[in-house]
């Protein structure tokens, strides 16, 4: 059962920017995170915007949340963010804002100046999908400051937590950091195949080989077709966490909406609760490997 989504809520200070479902018992090395399935549209975000609810939800990982909500289930401590990527991106650097989009001069450490600020995804992001412009009027850097504040340090925060937990216990932390994508990108994927799930590690940097050869295997065995690092390598939550040489790893999961969702808009379509069913059984055979193994 899917739950009907209200995409505006009243602005209350008190909304968490994020839920954590932590469960009983041993902490696994694993750990799941969903930062783009946020469905919290603030009424002042709202205010300035020209888009629709539709076409503002046009950016996020529709549902992707509940379709790893099995995960604790199976051990599996899960983060999701609640607030709307185009309210504020976590899977970005803090302050990687586009000086364009802001009424005052910003401070020289908030000035982006990277692909994804010039492509209008940044922190706070001037685009939803197919380049419609977000806002219709300038924003202020003290607007920017208070959505790092009440969105991106929290979730970080507790994000860190939680990789501190698992590697304490385990020796080791593995982050598996779900996305979606649209079904055009991942034909975009190498040797012209269409993926179902592209596996993000950074190009190797971001995760040990085994780990991510062992979840290929495994979503493999599932009927899946897995790509690597085309057309997405992982964001800064893959590259700020993984850092296998530290002992924690991380991998970017996108999985192509075409999956899941209704052609013509974030509605689950029938086929969700068959790719729901695949997952949990893959969270199940994920939680019983040996990560210490060679």
């Amino acid at each position: 059962m899917i739950n009907p989504v209200s995409v505006t809520e009243v602005e209350r200070p008190e909304i968490p920017s994020f839920h954590v479902d932590s469960p009983e018992g041993p902490a696994s090395p694993l750990v799941f995170g969903s930062p783009h399935s946020g469905r919290i549209y603030p009424d002042s975000f709202m205010a300035a915007t020209a888009l629709s609810e539709r076409e503002i939800r046009g950016s996020e990982d529709a549902y992707v949340d509940q379709l790893i909500a099995g995960a604790p289930k199976c051990g599996i401590p899960v983060i999701n963010a609640r607030f709307a990527r185009a309210f504020f991106d976590v899977n970005r650097e803090p302050w990687e804002l586009d000086p364009l989009m802001f009424e005052d001069e910003l401070p020289s450490f908030a000035r982006g100046r990277g692909p994804r600020v010039a492509a209008g995804l940044g922190a706070i992001a001037r685009i939803v999908r197919e380049g419609q412009e977000i806002y219709d009027r300038k924003l202020t850097f003290a607007e920017a400051e208070e959505r790092v504040a009440m969105v991106h340090g929290p979730y970080h925060q507790a994000l860190s937590d939680l990789l501190h937990r698992a590697r304490a216990a385990n020796g080791q932390a593995i982050l598996l950091d779900w996305h979606s994508m649209p079904a055009e990108a991942a034909a975009l994927s190498c040797a012209g195949r269409t993926a179902d799930i592209v596996l993000g590690d950074r190009f190797g940097a971001a995760c040990a080989p085994a780990i991510v050869r062992r979840i290929e295997r495994e979503l493999t065995a599932l009927g899946y077709r897995v790509v690597r690092n085309t057309p997405y390598a992982g964001g800064y939550t893959t590259e700020h966490y993984g850092k296998p040489h530290h002992r924690t790893h991380a991998l970017q999961l996108e999985i192509n909406r075409s999956l899941y969702l209704e052609r013509d808009g974030p509605v689950p379509s029938r086929a969700f609760a068959a790719l729901k069913a695949n997952l949990d059984r893959l969270f199940k055979a994920l939680a019983a490997v040996d990560w210490t193994a060679p």
